[in-house]
């Protein structure tokens, strides 16, 4: 197994991971347990070799096949208001892993973290980091985000890290009653917020806005 940097130099130090914890709590982000992992995780490990000096910045940064690795501070707003629940999160779904880095902060904030995938290379190149970083209760699948991943559902919480036009029924049918999911919806990039929303029977759900944002477009199959 190679050895991985984990501590980084320079632009990709301690020092300058600490920096950019400081910028986003003065942004409003107030739990600590969020800030504090967050802290702890390498981001430059995460994003091209390439892009490493700018990954301790505030900002989205490409990962190829047109996605992005998301800005730290809607990773832990979007974090932050996952885990305010009543409930206990053991069981969780993203939907969008991406360079692998969001469930690297859910995987030191929760029991156990499902994740799905549906851009092979991005897959496993975020299975095998987030294996070597020692991950062992986050278990990536390749596959279609739209249907989520039902062998391990219901689950406690879902964040989707994708923006799809519409709240995907499918995901809400995933949920626990009294679960909780964190999602970008909106038609573009200059109408899209992030919403939460919450399963409160088997046929009901309640839908609340918070800021806008900017996501990659979810991509939505016909069919299964």
């Amino acid at each position: 197994m190679r050895k991985l940097d984990v501590k980084g130099i320079g632009m990709t130090s301690q020092r300058t991971r600490n920096r950019l914890i400081e910028k986003i709590e003065h942004l409003g982000i107030k739990n600590k347990e969020v800030l504090r992992v967050m802290g702890l995780v390498p981001r430059h490990l995460f994003v091209d070799s390439a892009l490493a000096s700018r990954s301790y910045e505030n900002t989205a940064l490409p990962i190829g096949y047109g996605q992005t690795i998301s800005q730290p501070y809607i990773v832990a707003r979007m974090t932050e208001l996952l885990l305010d629940s009543d409930n206990p999160l053991d069981n969780i779904l993203e939907v969008g892993t991406g360079s692998g880095y969001q469930a690297a902060v859910l995987g030191g904030l929760v029991k156990n973290l499902q994740t799905v995938e549906r851009i092979l290379p991005l897959y496993r190149k975020a299975r095998c980091l987030l294996y070597e970083l020692g991950y062992r209760n986050i278990y990536p699948h390749h596959a279609d985000g739209t249907w989520g991943w039902q062998k391990t559902a219901p689950y406690d919480a879902i964040m989707v890290t994708a923006a799809p036009t519409e709240i995907p029924n499918s995901l809400i049918q995933q949920l626990k009653i009294g679960g909780r999911m964190i999602i970008p919806v909106g038609k573009n990039n200059r109408e899209q917020v992030l919403q939460l929303v919450i399963r409160v029977s088997e046929n009901e759900h309640t839908v609340e806005n918070y800021e806008a944002v900017v996501f990659v477009p979810f991509l939505q199959q016909t069919h299964k």
